[in-house]
Formats: C-alpha cells, sequence, structure tokens
C-alpha cells in the first residue's frame, strides 16, 4: 500500500478536491464519482460525503493508496 503526505495550506480541503489534488483521481468529477461509488474511506469508515472537509490529522484511504493529512 502506497502512503502519501498531504500538507494543509488552509484549515481544510474538500474530499474530492483532495482526491485529485493527491494524484488518485484524474479531475474533481472522477473523485466525486468515487466517493459515491463508496472507494473512499475517512479515518477508517466509509465516506460518502464528496465534500467533506477534510483536516489536519485525517487519514483518507482510497484504492491502494493512503493519504495522510498534515498541517504546512
Amino acid at each position: 500500500m502506497q502512503i502519501i503526505s498531504f500538507r494543509l495550506t488552509r484549515e481544510h480541503i474538500a474530499l474530492c478536491d483532495l482526491l485529485k489534488l493527491a494524484g488518485i483521481a484524474d479531475s474533481g468529477g472522477r473523485g466525486k464519482t468515487m466517493v459515491a461509488e463508496g472507494l473512499v474511506k475517512l479515518n477508517g469508515n466509509p465516506e460518502y460525503r464528496k465534500t467533506a472537509k477534510i483536516r489536519a490529522g485525517d487519514i483518507v484511504q482510497c484504492k491502494e493508496v493512503t493519504i495522510r493529512i498534515e498541517t504546512a
């Protein structure tokens, strides 16, 4: 499993935007589709809110990738 560290430059980021910026989704639209299909977990639980606010300390999992959210 691949682990990515993502540094936030603000208080939060929308989940679909995070998937795009982390390189997991080709676009924000694809990120929304992945969330809707149940492919994403937030802190170990399935997440279906496309624009869920992701903050420092959160862990997002999608496919075989884990994203650790850190502050800048």
